[in-house]
């Protein structure tokens, strides 16, 4: 077996170890889209509101486990998604790479066609997520019911300069060692899944793509989907070492005065989708009772 495929078979191994703990059962589909094969793990009852989520950069759809067990799953058809062009198991098309904002629109307008065509879904995503949840729902505001914003990166403010330092070795060149010493350092040493962890070691040789970057989503088209009787949740995790978390709540406050804005204390960013998972679950629940 070469080099590459032995780091394919380990990626796989570590990827169906994480999945293998989510409520079953998952279904696994790839749908076609212009820039690619897009994997979404779903679980959840058939009949419940759908709930699309993005991960953050690097994390896979398998992050979202934790917060499907915890209840989402309970309250939504769960559909979690694998960035293409970022760790995971969507394969992107040859010579149609996602180079903008309005590329991210559109591939994801293709998954929601796949995933719910008849109907506004939630979507909501974390970090990297949210800023193409964000970017999407400005863009394409009669597909959604709900935005649920979760540690947003980039929508309401800037990076840290000391968080970009520590992540640059990562982002250059990443080893396992590298990914799981910036884990420690920006969780505070937050007890993480072993299994995940397992997985995001296995990222260091997955092939990726460059990620779409750009400017801030338009936050007045943002604002306006609240008056339709849409809803809108920013949740920030108040360790976060990306932005200043107070800082950006404040931000979306003032830009988004009809969406419900909250810190949830003692939570760091990379962990929030599996250490608050609880929280974000009944967040979700209270929206779909909404």
């Amino acid at each position: 077996m070469s080099r590459t495929s032995s780091s394919r078979s380990a990626f796989r191994d570590a990827y169906d170890e994480v999945l293998a703990g989510w409520p079953g059962p998952v279904d696994a589909v790839e749908l076609p889209t212009p820039y690619g094969l897009t994997r979404v793990n779903s679980c959840g009852p058939a009949g419940a509101p759908p709930l699309v989520l993005l991960p953050g950069g690097g994390a896979t759809s398998a992050v979202w486990g934790a917060c499907a067990a915890a209840g989402a799953a309970r309250t939504h058809r769960v559909h979690a998604v694998d960035l293409v062009g970022e760790p995971g198991l969507s394969v992107p098309a040859p010579g149609r790479a996602l180079r903008t904002p309005r590329d991210l629109a559109d591939w994801l307008d293709a998954v929601l066609d796949g995933l719910a065509p008849r109907g506004p879904v939630t979507l909501a995503g974390h970090s990297y997520g949210a800023w193409i949840a964000a970017h999407h729902a400005a863009r394409r505001p009669a597909r959604l019911g709900r935005l649920v914003l979760l540690d947003p990166t980039r929508v309401f403010a800037g990076l840290r300069p000391g968080y970009v330092l520590r992540a640059l070795p990562v982002l250059v060149r990443p080893t396992p060692e590298r990914i799981r010493s910036f884990l420690a350092w920006e969780t505070r040493g937050a007890a993480l899944s072993p299994a995940w962890l397992r997985l995001q070691d296995e990222t260091a040789r997955f092939p990726t793509a460059r990620p779409v970057t750009g400017p801030r989503p338009d936050l007045a088209r943002l604002a306006k989907l609240v008056e339709p009787g849409g809803r809108e949740d920013v949740l920030f995790a108040g360790e976060a070492r990306c932005h200043d978390p107070g800082r950006a709540a404040r931000a979306a406050r003032e830009a988004l005065p009809g969406a419900r804005v909250d810190v949830l204390p003692g939570i760091s960013h990379h962990a929030l989708p599996l250490t608050a998972a609880a929280e974000i679950a009944r967040l979700l629940a209270d929206q779909a009772a909404g």
